[in-house]
């Protein structure tokens, strides 16, 4: 990372948790469960995962009620 930011020094420097964390929301954001994210994150306890991704999870959920309601006024 230092020598691509040193390549390109615009670039805004980001931290390596930073991506972690993003890679984690992608995963959400591409519907994966959350067992998944939790397997990928090497997390041992699924309730770290949810702790820490929770707005993401509470973003799904409204996500899941709109795609519900489409589909009953079908």
């Amino acid at each position: 990372m230092k020598r691509i930011y040193q390549k390109h020094p615009k670039l805004p420097q980001v931290k390596v948790h930073e991506f972690r964390h993003t890679h984690a929301s992608l995963l959400f954001a591409a519907r994966d469960s959350i067992k998944d994210v939790q397997s990928r994150l090497g997390h041992t306890d699924i309730q770290t995962t949810m702790d820490i991704y929770t707005y993401v999870t509470d973003e799904a959920k409204e996500k899941t009620a709109e795609m519900f309601q489409k589909y009953m006024t079908l």
